[in-house]
């Protein structure tokens, strides 16, 4: 087993997280770039406090997620930082909202169940681009005739809302107490400047029990 000073090893695990293309969990340094090298998981975690302080200040930021640590950009930097992607961040409809907050504050649950909830039909479109985005995903199958599947979030939900867990989410409470949607949207805007992925991200989820629901789905698109 090799040594390693801390100044070393305080370095490595920065250059390892910055370098790597999606976030990066204790377990998988420890399989790759600390392999081989004497080390505790209190000495990893230490450093990581102390990456995690030595960057709070700083307009990036080391973060946790749910797939593990990342750099992003500051959220209070986002306004200005979304400037930078010149395409306009794509817009989506208030039934694809609706339908990923009631899977996200509802799991697991049957595209029957959000039917139900939203007294309309659930486009098979909205589900496969879920999907597609890697947001969603089938967990199982419901016991009752027909067997429906049942759907849940992902990680990689909770990575691109900068969320270590479900827990995160935001309460019932937060959402009754906002006045208007533009409220509820900032909730998740500052994905769009610190999110790893290309394209600019949704800006908002819903809880399910103060969502009006629609006659249709019709796309009414999010300003």
């Amino acid at each position: 087993m090799v040594k390693i000073s801390k100044v070393q090893l305080k370095q490595l695990v920065e250059a390892a997280i910055f370098v790597a293309d999606s976030p990066i969990n204790r377990e998988q340094l420890h399989s790759t770039v600390l392999e081989g090298l004497t080390l505790s998981k209190t000495a990893l975690n230490d450093v990581l406090k102390e990456l995690t302080l030595d960057y709070q200040a700083r307009g990036i930021q080391l973060v946790e997620v749910a797939s593990g640590f990342r750099f992003q950009s500051a959220d209070s930097l986002s306004p200005w930082l979304s400037k930078l992607w010149q395409e306009q961040a794509p817009r989506y409809s208030r039934a694809m909202l609706e339908i990923l907050a009631l899977i996200a504050y509802r799991q697991p649950i049957t595209r029957g169940e959000i039917e139900d909830v939203r007294g309309v039909s659930v486009s098979s479109h909205i589900i496969k681009s879920l999907s597609e985005r890697g947001w969603i995903k089938v967990v199982g199958h419901k016991e009752v005739p027909g067997r429906p599947s049942l759907y849940a979030t992902t990680k990689g939900f909770l990575d691109y809302f900068s969320l270590k867990s479900l827990s995160e989410l935001p309460s019932a409470d937060t959402f009754v107490e906002m006045q208007s949607q533009s409220q509820a949207q900032h909730l998740f805007s500052s994905a769009s400047a610190n999110s790893s992925t290309d394209d600019a991200p949704l800006v908002q989820s819903v809880e399910p029990d103060v969502i009006n629901v629609s006659a249709t789905d019709e796309p009414e698109q999010l300003h």
